[in-house]
């Protein structure tokens, strides 16, 4: 049976994120949260009381994936890994397996938010009547403090020399034409016994808004994504793609900045490959000559950030999928590089870490043409038995970047997850 709206209401955003926090404590809420401000502003959803999921395997393929999310009624939320995309694009690691390769789940209740309104979606009574229940005693929720001694001394899988000299690799493997743009990592990890990491999430929410938070539980892992960049969109067959690359921190935001990052030839150089690069890895599933670009070199500020970026639209073919799309052109071009073969194989060999989750996508899957899905970077993780959280940064190197400016810039994005470590 199809679900149907059961309750709306007018709330606020603050009553409202109370709420996700508190059916996230008490009913394993899934949610993707977003915030006004932002051109790439999205619903806020949340996935309560699971009635399916699909752990994905090595042996999971496309078919298996259209299977769970079209075989049956209601929208599927999950992630897949970066790790997966590799294994998509036939890219071989002798690295330990760390984090699940994806996981898909469907719900007996869809709550979106969006323009103040809260939507209720099922076709389950009983639970409707908790639900709304439970909006009633989420007033009171309150998120717990973060105690700054939580948190062990800071590791980096690279740390400033090693990320220096890894830029200094790919300026070679550039000129030798290996790859035109890479992007380059670092794993930032610490041993935080104890840590509340839901009331991490939901204190970055309020403190640094993003357009595209995730909370996801997947066995002993949590992801936090706290992600600004949309991968891809699809809504009645029109598609959107809106990469971001060219990054420039900022104390005080001035009007001279913006200039500043879209008179830059390095900055202005990385989002234009990356931007063909996304033309070209949507066309294959898109109506021919309706690819093209809009607002290249927009700009947006978060996470004391300006951020660089364009619209890559596009029409799905009528006899493509959204999951056609979404996985021809996974893993997303602007983590990777172009070419993205040979810049994820020469990524492979330079990164000492597993990515997972990390550079990989968090997503909604309504039907066959109809998707929301970022890319999940400013993304941690969170294993309850070793409590160890992981976060994750890296910048885009070009033939002209400085080793010294891009690990400043790494550094730059890691910092709303530093800052909370009180390092």
């Amino acid at each position: 049976m199809p679900m149907h709206c059961a309750f709306s209401a007018s709330i606020s955003l603050d009553r409202f994120t109370r709420y996700a926090e508190h059916l996230a404590r008490t009913m394993d809420g899934e949610l993707l949260l977003s915030a006004d401000g932002y051109p790439t502003r999205n619903r806020s959803i949340i996935g309560v009381q699971r009635t399916s999921e699909l752990h994905v395997t090595a042996a999971t393929t496309p078919a298996d994936i259209k299977a769970f999310c079209f075989g049956s009624p209601g929208p599927a939320i999950g992630f897949l890994s970066y790790t997966y995309g590799m294994l998509l694009r036939g890219i071989p690691s002798e690295k330990p397996l760390d984090f699940p390769l994806g996981h898909l789940k469907k719900y007996a209740a869809i709550i979106t938010y969006e323009n103040e309104q809260l939507a209720i979606t099922t076709d389950n009574q009983s639970l409707e009547k908790r639900l709304i229940a439970e909006l009633d005693q989420s007033r009171n929720c309150h998120t717990p403090a973060i105690p700054s001694d939580m948190f062990s001394a800071m590791t980096a899988s690279l740390g400033e020399l090693e990320y220096e000299d890894g830029v200094r690799r790919t300026l070679e493997y550039i000129k030798s034409g290996h790859t035109y743009q890479l992007n380059l990592t670092t794993r930032l990890s610490w041993h935080c016994p104890n840590l509340d990491p839901l009331a991490m999430f939901i204190t970055l929410y309020r403190s640094n808004p993003a357009p595209f938070y995730a909370w996801f539980t997947s066995g002993d892992q949590r992801i936090l994504s706290t992600s600004p960049e949309r991968f891809l969109t699809v809504r009645e067959g029109h598609v959107l793609s809106q990469p971001i690359k060219g990054t420039l921190r900022f104390e005080t935001l001035t009007p001279d900045l913006y200039a500043e990052l879209t008179d830059s030839p390095k900055e202005s150089a990385e989002l234009s490959m990356i931007v063909d690069l996304v033309r070209n890895d949507i066309s294959a599933n898109c109506e021919y000559g309706s690819v093209h670009v809009e607002n290249h070199k927009s700009i947006f500020a978060v996470d004391n950030l300006l951020q660089m970026y364009a619209d890559v639209h596009g029409t799905l073919k009528a006899d493509r999928d959204c999951l056609d799309l979404f996985l021809d052109a996974f893993p997303g071009g602007s983590i990777t590089g172009c070419p993205k073969r040979s810049s994820m194989e020469i990524i492979e060999r330079l990164e000492p870490h597993s990515r997972g989750i990390y550079c990989g996508s968090i997503f909604i899957i309504e039907d066959e043409r109809t998707m929301e899905s970022s890319i999940a970077i400013r993304t941690a993780t969170y294993d309850i038995q070793t409590q160890q959280l992981n976060s994750y940064a890296g910048s885009g190197i070009v033939v002209d970047s400085d080793p010294v400016s891009e690990y400043h810039e790494t550094m730059a994005k890691a910092e709303k997850f530093t800052d909370l470590g009180a390092l």
